[in-house]
């Protein structure tokens, strides 16, 4: 009995002692990926001071109408994100896309991820190009800082467009989330190896070998940093706060949505309320997965440029 329980004993050492060595493994070539990253990320766009901090983004495009994009939670690089339906909108429109404090090529903050201060920081970048009117374009959890953009901006904001948007009272939006395992394992290395063996939606052809690479180095430099982890933990206060809110009747919507979300049956009836209620609400529903304009690109520039076109004036 005695040789059964040392043997057991040795063995569970023994992968103990194997356990730890790989996480000291993956902890070191985190670090060392992590420094040598620092300069094979490429650069885009342009920084704008707001707040003493430099926040990114990118300006394309010329036309007479401006369209502002803001991407969902965590998107690592809104830029390479929304790369499918960047040049098709910069034809005739001239695209701002904002990379707020913590994503992208943007600093961190350690002021808090409210949609109050989310809001202001991103407008004050808006005022430092000199952009004062534009339709917002945003996707995802961008749903919920649009109402506040609107109320709080109405002579500014002319119309939202949704790509498989969040909106108020969305269930299970206020779900907690492991932080602290996350981030013990983001620390150890661990998201990395997750991250690499995920391709995140981002595919072929739609995006290239190289978006995916930088994608990759983006995910593994933002996810989870101090300004991510600030921004998760105040997800469910976030909705909790927009619950019965609206857009104003008089603002425009356009939503994409998914035609059917497994997770949450309700999901096309729920954006079908949010346009019946304002005046001019628009919904168009797309076979995909949230992440729609890595799929469906072209549906939604076609679609948003002829909604577009019949609002504009005859001349």
């Amino acid at each position: 009995m005695k040789k059964a329980v040392r043997r057991t004993l040795l063995t569970l050492t023994g992968i103990a002692t194997v356990i730890v060595v790989g996480l000291a493994t993956t902890t070191v070539v985190n670090v060392v990926a992590t420094e040598s990253e620092k300069d094979a990320i490429a650069t885009y766009g342009q920084a704008v001071s707001v707040d003493g901090r430099d926040m990114n983004v990118l300006v394309t495009g010329e036309g007479p109408e401006t369209i502002v994009m803001l991407p969902g939670f965590g998107t690592a690089s809104p830029v390479i994100d929304f790369s499918p339906l960047i040049p098709d909108l910069a034809d005739d429109h001239r695209v701002v896309v904002v990379e707020p404090f913590g994503y992208g090529l943007s600093d961190g903050t350690e002021k808090a991820r409210t949609t109050e201060n989310i809001v202001s920081e991103v407008h004050d970048a808006l005022q430092s190009l000199g952009v004062d009117e534009y339709t917002l374009m945003g996707h995802s959890i961008a749903g919920i800082y649009a109402i506040e953009f609107a109320e709080r901006y109405p002579d500014e904001v002319r119309a939202f467009v949704g790509i498989d948007s969040s909106l108020p009272g969305q269930p299970s939006a206020d779900v907690e989330l492991p932080i602290g395992l996350l981030v013990t394992a983001r620390n150890l290395g661990l998201m990395r190896i997750i991250a690499g063996a995920a391709d995140g939606g981002y595919i072929p052809p739609t995006y290239s070998a190289e978006d995916r690479e930088q994608m990759h180095m983006f995910t593994n430099r933002n996810t989870l940093a101090p300004t991510y982890v600030d921004a998760m933990s105040r997800l469910g206060e976030t909705f909790r706060e927009a619950e019965g809110k609206e857009f104003p009747d008089d603002l425009p919507l356009l939503l994409f949505v998914q035609k059917q979300n497994k997770t949450v049956p309700e999901w096309l009836d729920l954006h079908e309320r949010q346009a019946a209620s304002v005046m001019d609400g628009t919904v168009i529903p797309l076979a995909g997965d949230h992440y729609l304009h890595h799929t469906h690109a072209k549906d939604i520039v076609d679609g948003f440029l002829a909604w577009e076109a019949v609002r504009q004036p005859s001349d």
